[in-house]
């Protein structure tokens, strides 16, 4: 491989320059989701790009999932990290800029670095679509953790021949038009990660899926474990950096992952976690200070906050599934109770200290609290099953949306750049309508005070402009607005967008 000096040799323009240079050509050379066809070059790729025996020699942690692989990716780098090891990490997708994609160190990579990478791997594959570039940002890190993109046999980071170990989030229903309509044919291709006598880890499966992973885990004498949740007791009084309960299932995963390639890489000499009372500092710190965006994470308005503190707040999750719309659900039932919006408060002033002044936030009690949903998914999801989930999970924990907005991204789906949508009548809004009437026929036409319960809004600016106009013109300040924005990571990296810009 050329030395690192070499990369973007060839550009002679401003950094910035050619960073947006290189959004522009990765946009329109976005991989297209296919069963295969694009994998099958991947050797030859790696080849003319003379980095077989880099990658060859990559310390990966390798996971895939349906639901959890991106917390559970998180997790584990920030232990390592805290271990002192220098670190890389793949998650997608990204909400606002790509470079979220790529942590070195904890950090997003810079628009510099991005770039050489990016054209140096450009100038010698030109038109080709697998994004080897990625890889390169890892090649002079301690422990590369990879977050699998879609499946996981035909995935792009299944270039990795031997990792030190495979981690297995939580299996579910997705992509289900390339990776097959049953679930032990989804559980197949995740199985794809498996690798000869390499150490793997689960979490609890359906039956369906274990048998399958099982089976798989057995043709190539994979050691496969299964992980419970992290008892709450080995963080010693510390909380995860993550909210929500079902974050301990992908803390769990993410402690036997790293332990196991402390352990490989010759690194630990600490007693079995099945002797510890209280896990090792750095696991602790690196469970308690991990962070992702776009995963239960909670946003007081910045642009009212100086004129109503807390009675506009954002609830960002971007589940997307049956499974995790429940889980998204049942942590919004808690993070907008009294002490549980108390607290996402507090870290929200803590961390974003220049956006709220630092002081005594008022709870929700014996005030009115208008719960609203803003959501969209994508046209091949089944409305009728991720709102029969919501709903469900909503009576069960007792949320009452007062009302239901449906909207379209703002970000083109297609591009790494985010680019906006003109926000104007030729805006197609069929599929937003098809969202509300599968709603309104689960909650039925009911009415209140007049008003409708949902509405589709042709902007996600104009959303956002009715509900700070509501807050404002609120005579009282007792009236809070809560909002659940979920379906979408997209519609969430958009929500992020506007109100943190």
């Amino acid at each position: 491989m050329a030395a690192q000096g070499d990369y973007g040799a060839s550009k002679q323009k401003a950094g910035g320059d050619l960073y947006q240079e290189a959004l522009v050509a990765l946009s329109s050379l976005t991989m297209k989701r296919d069963k295969g066809e694009q994998f099958e070059f991947v050797l030859d790729y790696l080849k003319i790009l003379d980095l077989e025996e880099d990658i060859a020699t990559l310390k990966v942690i390798h996971v895939t999932g349906t639901k959890g692989k991106g917390s559970t990716c998180t997790f584990t780098e920030s232990i390592l990290r805290n271990y002192g090891f220098r670190t890389g990490l793949l998650t997608s997708p990204h909400l606002i800029d790509v470079r979220e994609r790529f942590r070195l160190d904890g950090v997003d990579i810079s628009e510099e670095k991005f770039a050489a990478y990016f054209w140096w791997c450009y100038d010698r594959l030109k038109r080709c679509r697998i994004s080897f570039y990625v890889l390169c940002f890892f090649l002079q890190v301690d422990v590369a953790i990879l977050e699998v993109g879609l499946g996981g046999r035909i995935d792009f980071t299944n270039v990795v021949k031997k990792p030190v170990v495979c981690g297995f989030s939580s299996l579910g229903y997705d992509h289900m038009e390339i990776l097959g309509d049953s679930l032990a044919k989804i559980a197949g291709e995740k199985a794809g990660i498996f690798k000869l006598g390499v150490p793997a880890f689960t979490v609890p499966q359906l039956n369906e899926a274990m048998c399958v992973l099982e089976e798989k885990a057995s043709a190539l004498d994979v050691n496969l474990k299964v992980v419970q949740p992290l008892n709450k007791k080995l963080l010693g009084g510390q909380k995860l950096g993550l909210d929500g309960e079902h974050q301990y299932l992908n803390a769990g995963l993410a402690v036997s992952l790293a332990y196991t390639w402390l352990q490989q890489s010759g690194n630990l000499e600490i007693p079995s976690l099945n002797q510890m009372t209280t896990l090792p500092e750095p696991f602790i710190k690196g469970l308690a200070t991990a962070h992702l965006q776009g995963r239960a994470q909670v946003i007081p308005d910045p642009y009212i906050e100086h004129a109503a503190p807390g009675n506009l707040v954002f609830y960002l999750d971007g589940a997307h599934t049956p499974e995790s719309i429940e889980a998204c659900v049942k942590w919004f039932s808690l993070a907008v109770k009294e002490n549980g919006q108390s607290e996402s408060l507090e870290s929200f002033v803590r961390e974003h200290s220049h956006a709220c002044e630092e002081r005594k936030l008022e709870r929700c009690t014996g005030e009115t609290c208008h719960r609203i949903l803003l959501f969209n998914c994508m046209s091949v999801r089944d409305p009728h099953l991720i709102f029969s989930h919501l709903r469900n999970a909503s009576s069960k924990y007792g949320v009452d949306f007062k009302k239901a907005f449906f909207v379209p991204n703002m970000s083109m789906s297609h591009t790494v750049a985010l680019l906006e949508k003109n926000d104007d009548s030729s805006v197609d809004l069929s599929w937003q309508y098809k969202l509300q009437e599968v709603w309104e026929s689960l909650v039925g036409e009911e009415e209140e005070n007049g008003g409708e319960k949902s509405e589709v809004i042709s902007s996600l600016p104009l959303a956002i402009k009715w509900l700070r106009d509501i807050v404002v013109d609120q005579n009282s300040s007792s009236t809070r607005f809560q909002v659940l924005v979920t379906g979408s990571l997209q519609l969430v990296g958009d929500v992020l967008k506007l109100v943190t810009k």
